[in-house]
Formats: structure tokens, sequence, C-alpha cells
């Protein structure tokens, strides 16, 4: 964790991806996130993919480096824990829908200069998910064997999620250096649709739509406009090239000992070869000539000879064999070290993919039990007592690990 934003306390109420992912990018840059489940655990708590007991894995991941306090914002004393907390650290951060108790006008009231962000699905309030924004985006259509028709096909990365996360944190810093400037805070706020429509609009997608009026068909592995496919290896793996450059064109021709039929193509195409669009149209007759070379390659042949022409690579593979084979995912990666995690055990946890030179790379942290910190926050932000906490506890109004 790159103490970046070290002195900085968020309080989080959230559920599922987007918002706990962003309050982890704080996190894991130095900034005090406190999250705040009810007791028992929030809607996320037991989420798969869980342990053999039940754990799940996936809040565990989504929350490593955080506090984690316990509270029933169902009674009134719940909710003024809440309120005082966000009063005191003066930073707030939800993808929950917001009650008028946890609204920026009402929070505001008890810090004026809140900063808050607050994640919705649409941008008129109703509700969506990651799966059924994706399902509008017209994605699920460009997906699948090529020429396939009918059935749409779902991605399982939670992408938009993903973005709209790493898009909220930046803007949350964005909101702190205002804060720095002018002394104000403000509401950020985020649509899930409108970030993935907003991508679609950056990678030209929608306007690829509106100016030709057709919707791009579905081309199974193929990257669209250049050429890159994956292409089956002499031990029986896979393998995934990416020629998006003049340079890699030149660079696997070369390699490959082409030469001769590339320049066929060319001839009997009529078309440049020299350009992602010309390779892309040719894609076929190319594709025939590569085949026969990478079947007589194993996958370590073929990566070190692309590796050596400087040419986009990537092995096909499972989860179990990233973890056994490849360095990217293990601990002589120093994004990545070995950790106790409570309830769990040890397990392989990331911590920020970033380096700052600056600043010295700290060991990825564990996410903590349910409600470990209640009473230590209770104690630390809110000078909470011993007695009063117990009272609290005993009426159930939080709970500890």
């Amino acid at each position: 964790m790159a103490q970046m934003l070290t002195g900085l306390r968020y309080i989080e109420m959230s559920a599922f991806i987007a918002a706990p992912l962003a309050g982890l990018a704080l996190a894991q840059l130095g900034a005090e996130v406190i999250r705040v489940d009810p007791p028992g655990g929030g809607l996320d708590y037991d989420r798969w993919p869980v342990t053999a007991d039940g754990r799940s894995l996936y809040w565990a991941g989504l929350n490593k480096g955080k506090r984690s306090v316990a509270i029933d914002t169902g009674t009134p004393e719940g909710r003024h824990l809440v309120t005082s907390l966000v009063a005191a650290s003066g930073r707030f951060l939800t993808n929950l829908p917001v009650r008028p108790w946890m609204s920026y006008a009402t929070l505001r009231e008890a810090r004026p200069d809140l900063i808050m962000a607050a994640i919705k699905g649409n941008r008129d309030g109703s509700v969506a998910v990651d799966y059924t924004v994706n399902a509008a985006t017209g994605l699920t259509t460009m997906l699948g064997p090529e020429r396939a028709e009918g059935t749409p096909i779902n991605q399982v990365l939670p992408a938009w999620d993903i973005i709209c996360a790493h898009s909220v944190a930046t803007g949350l810093v964005a909101a702190e250096l205002h804060w720095l400037q002018t002394g104000r805070g403000q509401l950020v706020e985020a649509a899930l649709s409108d970030v993935a429509f907003a991508h679609l609009g950056h990678l030209g997608i929608l306007a690829e739509a509106e100016t030709t009026g057709r919707d791009r068909p579905p081309i199974g592995n193929h990257i669209y406009g250049s050429l890159g496919r994956d292409f089956a290896t002499a031990d029986g793996r896979r393998i995934m090239i990416g020629v998006v450059t003049a340079r890699h064109w030149e660079a696997l021709v070369k390699a490959a000992g082409i030469g001769e039929a590339v320049a066929a193509i060319a001839r009997q195409t009529g078309l440049d070869l020299a350009e992602n669009g010309g390779r892309f149209k040719a894609r076929r007759s190319i594709e025939a000539i590569l085949e026969p070379w990478f079947a007589r390659q194993t996958l370590a042949a073929a990566g070190a000879v692309l590796t050596a022409a400087g040419i986009p690579w990537g092995p096909y593979q499972t989860a179990t064999q990233a973890l056994s084979e490849d360095p990217r995912v293990s601990p002589a990666n120093p994004t990545f070290a070995r950790v106790a995690n409570p309830g769990i055990g040890p397990l392989l946890v990331p911590g920020t993919p970033l380096d700052f030179s600056d600043v010295p790379r700290d060991a990825p942290a564990a996410a903590p039990l349910l409600g470990q910190d209640t009473a230590a926050v209770l104690g630390e932000v809110l000078g909470l007592g011993a007695d009063r906490f117990a009272a609290l506890q005993a009426s159930g109004v939080v709970a500890t690990a």
C-alpha cells in the first residue's frame, strides 16, 4: 500500500463491487477506510466464491486493509453513530439506496464541508447492476463464434463495476483537491449505466453504430480492426497474439518466416498489409499460414520467439494454471504477497498495482473480520466509553467480531 492518502478517512456503507472496490483503491493508497455493515453482515457478506466452511472470499478480497464496524442502522442509535462517524471524518462513500438520513443534504447539516460519493444504477435512480447494464450496451451481441446468430453471451468479468469503482475513486481524489483549494466539499455521483455508455463512446463503438447504421457482428477471438487470434500449439495449449502496430507485423512476418506467403496475399487481395485494417480484412488468409507455424511450436517455444521479437502474446490458462505457472501471479511480483487472512488462512493477496518512485511499497493487508474494529473505531473517532459501548452492544445496536 503506497501511503499517498495517509490522513484521509472515509466511511463506507456498501455492497457488492463498485463502492467496495472504490474504497479498496483508496485504502491501498493509504487512506483509512472504515466499512460499516449491519451485525451479521450485509448483502454481500456470504457471496460466492466461498471457502469450504462458507466464508466469502469475495468479501475478503474487496475489503483488504479496511476497518470493519458493525452497526444496526435500522435503529435511531445506529443511524446517529454513523452520522457522527461521517461528521467526524468528513467523507462518505456508498452505493446503497440513499435513505433520507444518509442523504448528502442531511449529512451536510452535520458536516458542511462533507465530501460524499454516491453510486447508483441508472441516472434516474432506478436499480441496475453490472449484468443488466452490460446487456444493454450491445457488447453481448458482439461476443461468441464468428457468424454466430441469436443468443447473446455475457462476459464473466464485472467490467462496468470495476471501471465505475476506479472512476469514483478518481472523482473523490479530485474532490479532495477541490476541498484543499476552496474549503468546500461536494457530492460526487456516478450512475453505473452512464459509466458503461460513456466508455462505449470513448472507444468509438457508439460512433461506429451511428455513422454506419450497423451493429458490429461477433468475430470469435479475433481482435476487431487488427490482426490477433488464438492459435493451437504442438503441446496442446493455445496462445493469443495481438499484432496492433506495423512494427509488430514486421517482426511477426520475420519470426515466422512467412514473408513470401504474405507478399502473395498482398498481391492477391490488393490490400496494404502494413495497415491494421488491411490485415484485419485479410485475417483468414494470414492466419491460415500462421496456423502451421504455431502448430510446430510448443507454447514455451512460441512464447520465447514472440517475446524476443517484441510481439504481444499470452497463454490461454486457467486460474489454477496462473497460480502455479505464471510469475506475474506470485510473490515474485511485488504486487502480491502471501498474507494470513483471519478466519480463512494464508492466501496470495494483491496490493495496489501502482508503483510510486518516491513512496515505498508496503505489503498487502488482509481483510478484517466483520465488526473486528467496532469498539476501537467508536472509541478513537467518537470518544465512546467502554460502558456506553457495552450498553449499545447489549441492545444489539453494535456488534464485534
